[in-house]
């Protein structure tokens, strides 16, 4: 038995309240062009010590010794973890907004016979503030991409300037990751290549151990729907990869035993070789993977097809420059001199199936198949003069990519917190009454505050009198139009700070019993 402690009503959401506060606090100096730097101490980096602009890495690093308040910590953390994973930035946004929306409701239903119905109307007006602002994104060019990454990465125009140029040239399709470059520089290297949403079979397989990954250069491919029951069956390809030193990734579904064989073999005979399964189900893993096939130049054996995988030959295998297999996905860089007369043909023919698709959902298959073929693949290797500088900066640069990324799917919308803050006039119009007035409250009160920390972290007079889309520059002290002045946020991280800190919030106003597992009294050990 495992003794607990618990704690009750206003007693347990004061301490929930205080560790909100706590992370809070740290977490949201670090906002905008004049948030300051965090000072985090960490076994885990270079010298024990990390210093840091990204809010998500500040979160990451609190925990507090009080059960409640961490666990409060560990319910913001969550959330800001969700959304940094789903949008890959506004977590600063996000814990603004769930400690605001906490305060302003435990106040607001101070008195309140039941909180159930404002929470519920808290969630229902939420649903209608992301519609408006979906209505309100704009969708991005090049001059609103730049701006974007200069905003992400603290205002570094020449950043903002790189990483904008890599996701031209990489294409709208396109994917772009970040690596640390082995000298003080920051440069970028794109190439035409494929992703695919699978990662090894086995960690086996992984030979770079820093990052966690497969790399094989200059490697033959072997791409099938057909499970891999026995070594054997392969035999044809594996005698000659093995005698020549040659490397190879098989995309196909490969039993237990063959996975452990070529695992082995990879460990103790030192071969080249990776595993990872083909990726989407049903119908749709036979068009990817017959799209894959296609781009690195494979014949594609398939069960519907009625292939046999035994009279496989070297010469139905494809040929990439690299491929780079992760825990979760893989990049196959194609090869420079490839024909690509049967890519143009095979993306031709999706562009014309897409034009007579009936349903959204093949429309966005059609995309997303489209993408994998034109798409090209880029990497901006992050220096640095000092491996504290190099962190911080690869911080930056990463949520920078993260916000273009965003900005793509479903464009931007102004920055500076302008975006929620117009949605205050908005709710202040609304003609409602009993619970939703309660629930229109909390929210008018709590959006305002990503604008107001903006304006608290350089010690400014905030801006009380506003109009739609318009606010100032806090950098410059510039008053007008936040579209114009290049100060935008992709509207999916705003839409996903905005969701998860209500989630967040909702659930801390609705709880009433708190239990903890019970700490051993250090006074009496």
């Amino acid at each position: 038995m495992i003794p607990k402690d618990l704690t009750f009503g206003t007693d347990g959401r004061e301490r929930l309240i205080s560790g909100i506060e706590k992370i809070s606090r740290a977490v949201k100096s670090t906002l905008g062009p004049l948030g300051k730097t965090v000072l985090i101490e960490s076994p885990n980096h270079t010298r024990g010590m990390t210093i840091t602009k990204d809010g998500v890495t500040v979160a990451k690093s609190i925990d507090l010794e009080d059960p409640v308040e961490n666990l409060a910590i560990q319910m913001v953390k969550d959330a800001a973890d969700r959304t940094a994973v789903s949008a890959g930035d506004g977590t600063t946004t996000n814990i603004i907004l769930t400690e605001a929306i906490v305060k302003n409701g435990i106040k607001a239903l101070e008195g309140v016979n039941s909180s159930t119905e404002v929470i519920r109307a808290i969630n229902s007006i939420t649903d209608g503030i992301i519609e408006d602002l979906d209505k309100r994104s704009i969708p991005v060019n090049g001059d609103m991409l730049r701006s974007v990454a200069t905003v992400s990465c603290n205002n570094d125009a020449e950043l903002g300037e790189l990483i904008s140029e890599v996701y031209t040239k990489a294409g709208a399709d396109g994917h772009v990751t970040v690596e640390n470059s082995q000298t003080d520089e920051t440069f970028f290297d794109v190439t035409d290549g494929v992703k695919i949403d699978r990662g090894y079979t086995s960690k086996m397989f992984v030979n770079n151990q820093k990052n966690d990954e497969c790399i094989l250069d200059d490697v033959y491919i072997l791409a099938t729907d057909l499970e891999i029951s026995s070594i054997m069956s392969i035999e044809n390809i594996l005698k000659p990869i093995i005698q020549k030193n040659k490397k190879l990734l098989i995309i196909g579904n490969c039993t237990t035993n063959v996975i452990n064989t070529l695992s082995l073999n990879v460990v103790k005979n030192k071969l080249n070789m990776c595993n990872i399964i083909p990726p989407q189900f049903g119908y749709k893993t036979k068009e990817l993977m017959s799209d894959i096939a296609v781009s690195v130049g494979a014949k594609y054996f398939s069960e519907a097809t009625g292939d046999d995988l035994s009279l496989i030959q070297m010469s139905d295998l494809g040929h990439a420059k690299k491929v780079i297999v992760g825990a979760d996905s893989s990049v196959i860089i194609k090869d420079d001199d490839m024909d690509t007369s049967a890519i143009d043909k095979r993306i031709q023919e999706l562009r014309e199936a897409q034009k007579i698709a009936a349903k959204v959902s093949d429309t966005e298959f059609i995309r997303e198949r489209i993408a994998s073929l034109t798409g090209g693949v880029g990497v901006i290797y992050v220096g640095g003069n000092s491996d504290v500088e190099q962190k911080e900066k690869y911080d930056r640069v990463e949520d920078a990519v993260c916000a273009v990324r965003s900005s793509i799917e479903e464009g931007v919308l102004p920055g500076g917190g302008v975006s929620l803050r117009d949605q205050v006039v908005r709710l202040g119009a609304m003609d409602v009454g009993g619970d939703t007035a309660i629930a229109v409250e909390i929210l008018m009160n709590s959006l305002l505050e990503p604008t107001m920390q903006l304006y608290a972290n350089g010690d400014l007079s905030p801006m009380l009198e506003f109009e739609d889309g318009i606010g100032i520059n806090i950098k410059t002290m510039e008053e007008g139009n936040m579209i114009d002045m290049g100060i935008i946020d992709p509207a999916k991280v705003t839409k996903n700070a905005l969701r998860n800190a209500v989630s967040i919030a909702t659930t801390i106003l609705s709880t009433n019993a708190i239990v903890t597992l019970k700490r051993a009294d250090e006074t009496n050990k």
